[in-house]
C-alpha cells in the first residue's frame, strides 16, 4: 500500500507520517525538494497522483490563517475548495481513496445559546471566509469522489510547527507567553476540544482503512474554554503564570468567530471506530512526548 500524505511537513502531516511509518509513504509538500505539489494546479495534481498511483491520499493542505483568508478570499477558496476538488477528481480517476481534513469552524455556534456538541448530521453555519471555503471543499469532494472520507477536527496542537500560524500552535504560544513573565489573558467564553495531532493521526488511519465513505468528526473527548485549556497547559508544564480570564470582545478582530464548536465523534463511535482520548489525557501524552524530545535534544 502506498499512502500519499499532502502537507507532510506540516503539524498534522508530520504526525501522520509517523503513524503510517510501517507502510510506504509518499511525502508530498508544496516546498518539498523530493516531491512537491501545488494542489491548485489541476494538471500537476492529476499527473502526480496518476504517476504515483497511491492506494490512499490524505490531504492536510489548507489555507487556515483567518485574517489571510478574509483578506484573500480567492486564495482561500483556491486552496480549500478548488484544490480539494482537483484532488477528488484525480482520486476518482485512479481509484484512490481520498481522506480530506476539514474543520470544526464550519459550525458557527454561539456559546450563549448552545452547549450541545455538533454531530455530523447537524447543518453547518460558517461565519467567515475560512469556514465557508472549507465547507465548499467538503461539498466538492463529496460530489466528485465516491471513495472519500472527510474528517473534521479541531484546535490542533502537536510537536511539529504549525506553518500556517507562524510556526506556533496554542500550546507553544502559551508556553512562550509564560516565559515572558507577564500577565496572560485568555478568553473564557469560547469553547472547543483541544486535539493532539498524534491522537487524531491514529484515528485518521483507522478511518482511512476501515470506515465507510462519508463525513466523520474526530476530536479528543470532552470540551473546555480556551482559558481552561491554558490553565491545564500550565499545570501540566509546571509553570506558574498570572493567567487572567478575558472575553472575546476584549480582543478586537475583523473576523467573525464562533464561540462554540465542540464536536461529537458520533459516526465513528456508532461504527465502533472511535479511539480518541479525553483532551486532558491527550495533553498529558503531549507534554510527556515534548519532555522526551527536549531531553533527547539536550543529550545530542
Amino acid at each position: 500500500m502506498l499512502v500519499m500524505i499532502i502537507g507532510a511537513k506540516g503539524q498534522l502531516g508530520t504526525a501522520l507520517c509517523s503513524v503510517f511509518a510501517d507502510v510506504e509513504v509518499a511525502k508530498v509538500d508544496r516546498d518539498s525538494s523530493r516531491c512537491s505539489l501545488d494542489i491548485c494546479d489541476r494538471k500537476a495534481v492529476l499527473q502526480c497522483i496518476t504517476e504515483l498511483n497511491p492506494t490512499l491520499v490524505i490531504n492536510t493542505a489548507a489555507e487556515h490563517e483567518l485574517l489571510t483568508c478574509e483578506a484573500q478570499p480567492d486564495r482561500a477558496f483556491s486552496v480549500n475548495a478548488v484544490g480539494a476538488s482537483w484532488l477528488a477528481q484525480a482520486c476518482a480517476v485512479t481509484g484512490a481513496r481520498l481522506v480530506h481534513i476539514s474543520t470544526d469552524y464550519v459550525f458557527g455556534g454561539d456559546a450563549a445559546v448552545r452547549d450541545t456538541p455538533y454531530c455530523e448530521s447537524d447543518a453547518p453555519t460558517p461565519l467567515n471566509v475560512y469556514a465557508a471555503s472549507k465547507l465548499a471543499g467538503e461539498h466538492l469532494i463529496a460530489a466528485t469522489c465516491p471513495n472519500h472520507v472527510i474528517v473534521r477536527t479541531a484546535a490542533l496542537y502537536g510537536l511539529a510547527p504549525c506553518r500556517g500560524k507562524g510556526g506556533r500552535n496554542f500550546v507553544q504560544t502559551m508556553i512562550g507567553l509564560a516565559a515572558g513573565g507577564k500577565e496572560v489573558k485568555v478568553v473564557n467564553d469560547e469553547y472547543t476540544t483541544p486535539t493532539y495531532t498524534l491522537a487524531v493521526a491514529r484515528q485518521i488511519r483507522i478511518l482511512a482503512e476501515r470506515a465507510e465513505p462519508g463525513l466523520y468528526h474526530a476530536t479528543c473527548g470532552g470540551a473546555c474554554s480556551w482559558y481552561e485549556f491554558a490553565e491545564a497547559i500550565f499545570e501540566e508544564m509546571h509553570l506558574t503564570v498570572n493567567l487572567v480570564a478575558a472575553k472575546s470582545l476584549d480582543f478586537q478582530s475583523t473576523v467573525r468567530r464562533p464561540t462554540y464548536t465542540v464536536l461529537e465523534n458520533r459516526r465513528a463511535a456508532d461504527a465502533g471506530l472511535d479511539i480518541m482520548p479525553h483532551w486532558r489525557d491527550a495533553l498529558k501524552d503531549y507534554t510527556a512526548a515534548r519532555r522526551e524530545t527536549e531531553h533527547a535534544a539536550v543529550k545530542s
